[in-house]
């Protein structure tokens, strides 16, 4: 699992049958002290709830093609969480 944050949305005018339905987002993973790493992705919400400058869990691989209503259906990444707070802490 990595943290995220919500930068767009997607429209897409053809999906996979097993998609109808699910929101797909274009996401920033981030590091553990919320700083951009790496480049956007595209997420399909397993959520159902994300939205733009929302904090989220994204898993990928067969996890995300898992997290779906529909198992296996052919996403990268997939967002399973929406993150309400975050706490670093730092050992002495």
């Amino acid at each position: 699992m990595q943290l995220a944050r919500v930068i767009g949305t997607v429209v897409a005018s053809q999906k996979y049958e097993g998609l109808t339905g699910i929101k797909f987002l274009i996401v920033q993973p981030l590091t553990k002290q919320q700083q951009p790493v790496g480049e956007p992705v595209v997420a399909a919400d397993a959520t159902a709830q994300a939205g733009p400058g929302e904090l989220v869990f994204i898993v990928g691989s067969r996890e995300a093609a898992q997290a779906l209503p529909i198992p296996f259906v052919p996403v990268d990444h997939a967002i399973v969480g929406i993150v309400d707070e975050v706490a670093v802490t730092h050992d002495a």
